[in-house]
C-alpha cells in the first residue's frame, strides 16, 4: 500500500537509506546480465581453444599421410589411425579429402564441403599450410570444421590443390563452456546477496553521522537556539547544518526581538497605567464638577500617550521582525513621499505655530517599502516638531549626491550635543533637561527601517544659524542609495512650496 501511495503521489518521500540503496543495487542487477552475456561468450572461446588445437593436429596429420602415385593423390593412413579419429565417445568426428573439382578422394562423402567450392579454390588456397576452421550443419547438429589446402607439385607453382577437412559435433565444446558459465555464475548466486548485506551494513554505518546529527537536534531543550557545533559534522552534512544554524540565528532574533518588545511594552506601559489608575481614583472621589472635568481631560491625555505608545512599540517590533525577512523593496520616487507626507503634517504644524517647509527637486528613484519608508519620514517630522518651539522652523528636504540621495530634517530647536547625537538612537533614551513628551523610540524606529533599506541614519547639530539670536536646531539624515536603471529619467515637474513663511 506504501509503494503504490508512492508511485501515486510524488510528494510522499522514502527514506534516505532506501534511496541510496535502490541507486546502488540497481546498477548491481542491470551489469548482472550483461556480465553473464559476457561469460557465455568468452566460456564459449575459451572451451573451443583447446579442441580447435585438436582438430588443427589432426588435419595436419591426415596431409602427411596422402602420397602422390602415377599423377594420383590418396590417402594411406592405416586402419588404426582411422579408427583412433573417430574414437571420441562424445563427439563425432568426420573427414574427407577432395581434389580441385571437388571429387571424394577419401573419407566420408556425407561431410558438407566448403560453400561454392572449387570455385573458390584458388583465393582460399592462397596461403597453403595453413589451418582454418568454419562451421557448418550436418544433420541437425552444428559441426566444427577445420580445413586445409595442400598445393600439387610445389608450393611456389602449384599445378593443383587437394583440400583436407576433420570436422567433429560441439558437444564437448559444450559441455566445457556450461563447466566454465557454471564455476562463474554458481557463485555469483552466493556472493550477489553477500554484497547486498554488505552494502546494507555499509550504509547504516555510513548514515550513522545523520542519526548522531538527528539524535544531537532532538534532544536539544526547547529554548536552546544557539548553533549546532560543526565538530565531527560530515562534510556533506556541512552545509546542511551552516544552512540550519542560519535559520536558528534569525529565529532567534525574532525571539528575542519579541522578548523585548514584551519587556519594552510592559515597562513603558506600566506608568501611563499608574496614572491612568490614580487620575480614574481621583475622579471618583471628587465631586466637584470642574475637578472632575480636569480628570477626565488627564486621563485622556494619558489615553493618548498610553495609545501613541503602543503604536510605537507595535511599529518597532514590526520593524524589527521585518529587518531580518525577505522584504519587498521596489523602486519609488523618495522626492514625491516626502512630499505627500510633509502635506499630512502641515495641520499639526498650523497648530503649534511652526513653519513646516519642504524644499522641492527632482525625481530620486531609490529601491524601498513604501509603507516602512512613511514611518519613517513620520517619526523623523514628529520628533523634529515636538523639539521645536512655538515660532519655529522644521525644513525637509532631499539632496542628491553621487549615488546617494540624502533624506534631511532640518530644526531649529533646542539642539543636541555631539555626545549624545548617537544615543538618541537608542531605545527610551530621553536627553536630559528636556520636558517635550515622547516615547523615546522614535528615532529607534528611524534606525531599524533605515538599516532594511540599507540606509545609514545619523542626526548631527547646525553649524549655521537662521538668524544671530536663533537657536541652532540639528538636522536628522537618511542616506539612501540611488536605485539606477536604463530607462530615461521622468520629466522633473515645476517646484512646488509647500507650508507657510
Amino acid at each position: 500500500m506504501k509503494n503504490l501511495l508512492k508511485k501515486t503521489n510524488p510528494d510522499i518521500q522514502r527514506s534516505l537509506f532506501g534511496e541510496i540503496l535502490d541507486w546502488m543495487l540497481a546498477p548491481l542487477l542491470f551489469v548482472w546480465p550483461i556480465s553473464i552475456a559476457f561469460t557465455h561468450y568468452f566460456a564459449n572461446s575459451v572451451a573451443g581453444f583447446p579442441y580447435d588445437q585438436a582438430l588443427r593436429e589432426q588435419v595436419r596429420t591426415l596431409a602427411r599421410q596422402i602420397v602422390f602415385s602415377d599423377g594420383q593423390a590418396r590417402l594411406v593412413a592405416p586402419a588404426v589411425a582411422q579408427s583412433f579419429l573417430r574414437s571420441d565417445e562424445t563427439d563425432i568426428v568426420y573427414f574427407h579429402l577432395l581434389d580441385g573439382q571437388g571429387r571424394l578422394l577419401a573419407g566420408d562423402p556425407e561431410l558438407p564441403p566448403p560453400k561454392d567450392f572449387p570455385k573458390t579454390v584458388g583465393a582460399i588456397a592462397a596461403t597453403p599450410e595453413q589451418v582454418t576452421f568454419r562451421e557448418d550443419e550436418f544433420r541437425g547438429q552444428t559441426l566444427r570444421i577445420a580445413s586445409l589446402y595442400v598445393p600439387l607439385g610445389t608450393t611456389r607453382r602449384p599445378t593443383g590443390w587437394l583440400l583436407v577437412e576433420v570436422g567433429e559435433t560441439t558437444e564437448k565444446r559444450s559441455q566445457l563452456a556450461n563447466k566454465i558459465i557454471a564455476s562463474v555464475i554458481l557463485p555469483q548466486f552466493v556472493i550477489i546477496p553477500l554484497a547486498v548485506i554488505l552494502v546494507w551494513f555499509g550504509l547504516s554505518q555510513g548514515l550513522r553521522p545523520l542519526t548522531r546529527l538527528r539524535d544531537r537536534i532532538v534532544a536539544r531543550r526547547e529554548a536552546d537556539l544557539s548553533p549546532i557545533a560543526l565538530r565531527r559534522v560530515p562534510e556533506e552534512l556541512r552545509p546542511l547544518t551552516e544552512a540550519f544554524n542560519a535559520m536558528l540565528s534569525r529565529l532567534q532574533h525574532s525571539v528575542a526581538a519579541q522578548q523585548r518588545f514584551i519587556a519594552d511594552a510592559a515597562h513603558q506601559l506600566r506608568t501611563p497605567l499608574t496614572g491612568l489608575k490614580t487620575q480614574a481614583q481621583l475622579a471618583m472621589r471628587d465631586n466637584d464638577p470642574a475637578e472632575l472635568r480636569h480628570a477626565l481631560r488627564q486621563i485622556l491625555l494619558g489615553v493618548n500617550r498610553a495609545s501613541h505608545l503602543v503604536d510605537q512599540l507595535l511599529t518597532l517590533a514590526r520593524t524589527e521582525a521585518s529587518g531580518h525577512a525577505e522584504q519587498l523593496l521596489l523602486p519609488l520616487d523618495l522626492q514625491a513621499l516626502l512630499r505627500e507626507v510633509v502635506e499630512n503634517w502641515v495641520p499639526q504644524a498650523l497648530d503649534k505655530g511652526i513653519d513646516l517647509g519642504y524644499e522641492p527637486a527632482g525625481t530620486v528613484l531609490i529601491k524601498g517599502n513604501r509603507f516602512l519608508l512613511k514611518e519613517l519620514i513620520n517619526n523623523l517630522l514628529d520628533n523634529a516638531l515636538r523639539y521645536t518651539p512655538c515660532g519655529g522652523q522644521v525644513t525637509a528636504r532631499i539632496v542628491e549626491q553621487g549615488d546617494f540621495a540624502l533624506l534631511e530634517v532640518e530644526d531649529n530647536g533646542s539642539g543636541i550635543a555631539d555626545d549624545e547625537a548617537q544615543k538618541v538612537f537608542d531605545r527610551f533614551y530621553r536627553v536630559e533637561g528636556n520636558d517635550s513628551e515622547g516615547s523615546g523610540l522614535g528615532l529607534a524606529i528611524v534606525r531599524e527601517i533605515a538599516e532594511v533599506h540599507q540606509a545609514a541614519a545619523s542626526l548631527r547639530p547646525n553649524t549655521r544659524r537662521a538668524a544671530d539670536d536663533a537657536p541652532p536646531g540639528c538636522t536628522a539624515r537618511i542616506v539612501f542609495p540611488i536605485h539606477r536603471h536604463e530607462s530615461p529619467r521622468p520629466v522633473i515637474p515645476e517646484p512646488v512650496q509647500t507650508g507657510f513663511a
